[in-house]
């Protein structure tokens, strides 16, 4: 839990903050499992099983350093732990795109995915900015 000591419309920013944070929390545990599932349905093929693999390697870093972000002891570990979720959800991208490539998976059935996996990545750049931005978000974990 934080102890943001304000108060007011900060209070109110805050309070849209922690929710985006659990609402994205939820967000990449679900991207988690959709990988999971897809990769579970993959031909068992060497190709496909190397993909997946890789695939499910870097998907679910996603919401595990997502996760470990917000239990940093300084704003530049909380940003080099949202650099690893934006990396780690590119390269899931690069996975699903050769999976479709290599016709292993088609397209229509990526599209999702690989939408979801461009949002995230988009959300967690303007994180990433906005934390680098703001110098005093007066962000300590609470004791």
């Amino acid at each position: 839990m934080w102890d943001f000591g304000l108060s007011g419309k900060a209070s109110l920013l805050v309070v849209n903050l922690v929710m985006t944070k659990q609402a994205m929390k939820k967000r990449t545990k679900q991207f988690a499992l959709q990988v999971i599932r897809l990769t579970e349905s993959l031909p068992n093929e060497r190709t496909a099983n190397v993909i997946g693999h890789q695939l499910l390697r870097s998907d679910t870093s996603v919401g595990a350093n997502y996760r470990a972000a917000y239990r940093a002891r300084s704003k530049a570990e909380f940003v080099a732990k949202l650099g690893i979720v934006e990396e780690e959800t590119d390269e899931s991208l690069f996975w699903m795109e050769l999976l479709v490539e290599s016709n292993i998976v088609s397209e229509e059935k990526l599209q999702s995915l690989m939408q979801e996996a461009d949002e995230i990545v988009a959300i967690i750049v303007s994180t990433i900015k906005s934390t680098r931005k703001n110098n005093d978000l007066g962000l300590k974990p609470a004791r």
